[in-house]
Formats: structure tokens, sequence, C-alpha cells
């Protein structure tokens, strides 16, 4: 068995067996800070929705209150003097027709895609290559706004996305191992209070099934929904 392999299981051998409260949960998660590099922190949530249908699907976006401890690279498309507020308020790159053909030619190096309405013409085609990386502009997850430049600078802040997988899961990360308990506490609970209000009007029955929290190198420890 790989040396890696021992060790994780040695991890897993050491995380909680049940659900413990979100104070306790992160405490238990900072005692897995022990590699050199500082471990992404990633909440995990079941939820009890039918992604087969179109109605019940989940996508949003959320501030967290202390960011997420990382450099977000941010590109738009906008023209004109929407381009200007981009670039203003700390766009990483910011293109139309010219962004979309480096995007056709397999440059992609953001993290993040905002659009205003008007370019949306030009966006739209790049559905197959922006949507499987998840970095398709969209209404619902407010990276198509008229207000490109509060949206900019949101999402350089700490502002993230998320959306729900074939299995009805949601994963986002919160923060770095290195936060203290108190950033992680309120980056984790602002994302799942604000997960609670976009729970869609079709589902029915209980909305959040589960909670995991866990970090880059460490087993998941259950959290009580």
């Amino acid at each position: 068995m790989p040396k890696h392999s021992k060790r994780f299981r040695a991890l897993i051998q050491q995380a909680p067996t049940g659900p413990l409260s979100l104070d306790e949960a992160v405490a238990a998660l900072k005692k897995f800070g022990t590699t050199k590099f500082d471990q992404t922190v990633e909440v995990s949530t079941n939820l009890g929705i039918d992604p087969r249908q179109s109605d019940q699907n989940v996508r949003g976006s959320v501030a967290l209150p202390h960011g997420i401890g990382k450099s977000v690279r941010v590109a738009v498309f906008a023209q004109g003097d929407n381009a200007e507020k981009a670039r203003e308020a700390g766009a990483d790159i910011v293109g139309a027709e010219d962004l979309a053909a480096q995007i056709k030619g397999g440059t992609m190096d953001f993290d993040v895609a905002l659009a205003t309405p008007d370019v949306m013409g030009i966006v739209g085609p790049l559905g197959r290559v922006l949507g499987p990386r998840g970095l398709m502009p969209s209404p619902r997850s407010g990276t198509v706004t008229t207000d490109i430049a509060s949206a900019v600078r949101e999402f350089k802040a700490g502002k993230i996305e998320f959306r729900n997988d074939k299995g009805g899961n949601v994963a986002a990360p919160v923060g770095k191992l290195s936060f203290d308990e108190l950033r992680l506490i309120e980056n984790i609970q602002a994302f799942l209070n604000h997960l609670k209000t976009v729970k869609p009007a079709a589902a029915k029955g209980l909305y959040v099934r589960s909670v995991t929290i866990s970090a880059t190198m460490s087993p998941g420890i259950r959290v009580v929904a």
C-alpha cells in the first residue's frame, strides 16, 4: 500500500464518527493542519432535490465575509464603457470577441468569468467549453450583470459560485485551514444560510440532508445540518 494511503487511513481513524455542531467540527478540522501547504477548506452538502428536473437545480453565488484566502483571477466579457469599468474595478482579463477567440483556442487563465447582458451573444457559443468547467456566466449565479464593476470587486474579494452536481450535491470552498476558527465558522455559516435561500420551490421534503466539512488532506467531518 502506498505511503500516502497509509497516512490518510490513519487520519480517517482520528476523525469524529458522528455529526458535530459547527463549532466542534471546525475545531476538529483544525487539528488536521499538519501539512507544509495551506489546505483549502470545503463544505459539501447533499440536497433533497431531483437534479434531473430543471426546476430543481440549485445554482448561485455568495460573498463570504472573510473571502477564501486566495487570489481570484476574474475575466470579464464587456465592451465600451463597461470594459473600462471592469478594468478600473480590478478585472484581470477584459475583452469581447478577442476574449472569446482566446477561450476557443484553449486559453482559460481565470477562475471566474463575468459578462454584461449586451455581449451574451458572444458568450453564448462558449457554453460547451465554459459550462463543463463551471465558468459559464449566468444571471442566476450573479455572473451576468449590468453592474459589472461591483461584480468584479465582489468576486475579487472572495465571492464564490456554486451549483449542484448530478447527485444533488453542492460543494464550495470556504477558506483556508490557516483561518482562525471564527472566520471559518462565519464563512461556512454564510454559505449554508445562503444555500437555504435558493431552495427550489419544486423541491419537497427535507432540503439540506447532510453537511460535511473537510480540508485538502483531511477526512470529512459531518456537521449537524
